[in-house]
């Protein structure tokens, strides 16, 4: 032991009487020794003394709908990072096709006795869902937290991004820029996000270029998520000459460009192309990309703390927090170009 001692006092540089101060756990040594002395015990490999153990104040579920779309590992790292720095462990649960369904980690929580949940996405975004199974956790009671998830009706804090503002800032850019015949690309129109935007996006479209509803309804083009859903649609828009595309998310948003090169169109030069969360390596894409970006750390940061305020019986409010996201303007929106090949709508009277 007088052979450790001593590793332990050279490695965190102090006297071996205050390594023995801190393992013993008694008084007068500063906050900033005592951590440097348990660094220390953990860089050499020795075991902390059961005392001197962190303690989980409990375990807290998060559950994403996939890990392919980068926008929600970063959501899971900032909220597991705060969980932590809250005292909680994080169990992390991510569905995929034909594997554990949301429903089913919900159970495999509740076996665990946890002591919340985090959703992101989830199922509470389809509004063809049986909200019920929120309803039942709610009544246990059981704090939860949706994250771009909102269910009118129940009685919980939902942290989100302004889609119906998404949409009304991407439209506002692009005709700034002389686009008219401008698309809109999103997910099925059951979801809760996709109506917002499509909303955002039709009241920018009547305010700024006149367009009637039948003209924006053929610039519409709803598909699945993801990059091969966003290729698919950006072919039916292109082929009714629209110079600007706003996609749901970065994802499609890739797909789009994919779309436009495939015929011989150049991004920005021939269509500008906007997409939506700016995760972490969308700046490096081929334009990079003009997007909205989701304010993720801010919004994680509000669902953590809203669901320890709800566990600790803090009462946190039952509203939804919207936050605004930013306009981030690269390579992949450009003055429109004047095309003479191009149909253009005339707006309604």
């Amino acid at each position: 032991m007088r052979a450790r001692m001593a590793d332990i006092a050279k490695q965190a540089q102090v006297s071996e009487a205050t390594v023995s101060r801190v393992i013993n756990d008694r008084p007068g040594v500063s906050a900033e020794t005592r951590q440097a002395v348990l660094t220390a015990l953990d860089v050499l490999g020795y075991e902390r003394p059961e005392r001197l153990r962190k303690r989980s104040a409990g375990l807290v579920g998060l559950v994403v709908p996939e890990l392919d779309n980068p926008i929600f590992p970063a959501f899971a790292q900032v909220i597991e990072s705060s969980l932590a720095q809250h005292g909680y462990t994080p169990v992390l649960c991510t569905q995929s096709p034909g594997g554990v369904t949301e429903d089913e980690y919900v159970e495999m929580l509740l076996d665990r006795q946890v002591s919340g949940i985090i959703f992101i996405s989830s199922l509470a975004a389809d509004t063809t869902s049986d909200r019920s199974r929120y309803q039942r956790l709610l009544d246990r009671p059981l704090p939860i937290v949706l994250v771009n998830g909102y269910a009118a009706g129940l009685e919980a804090p939902f942290v989100s991004c302004d889609d119906r503002l998404a949409g009304d800032m991407a439209v506002t850019h692009l005709v700034a820029l002389g686009h008219r015949r401008i698309g809109l690309i999103s997910g099925p129109n059951r979801f809760i996000n996709t109506q917002r935007k499509l909303e955002g996006y039709r009241a920018a479209m009547r305010r700024e270029t006149g367009f009637s509803e039948p003209e924006l309804d053929d610039l519409v083009s709803l598909t699945l998520f993801g990059v091969e859903g966003g290729e698919v649609a950006a072919e039916r828009l292109l082929a009714k000459g629209a110079t600007g595309l706003i996609c749901a998310s970065d994802m499609m948003a890739l797909g789009a460009i994919r779309a436009a090169r495939r015929r011989g169109l150049r991004v920005p030069e021939d269509v500008s192309v906007i997409g939506f969360d700016d995760s972490t390596l969308i700046p490096f894409t081929d334009p990079p990309l003009t997007t909205l970006r989701q304010p993720v750390t801010s919004m994680a940061v509000a669902a953590v703390r809203s669901l320890v305020d709800e566990i600790h019986g803090h009462g946190a409010p039952h509203s939804e927090y919207l936050f605004h996201p930013e306009l981030v303007v690269r390579n992949s929106t450009a003055i429109a170009p004047v095309r003479a090949d191009l149909p253009v709508a005339t707006p309604a009277a």
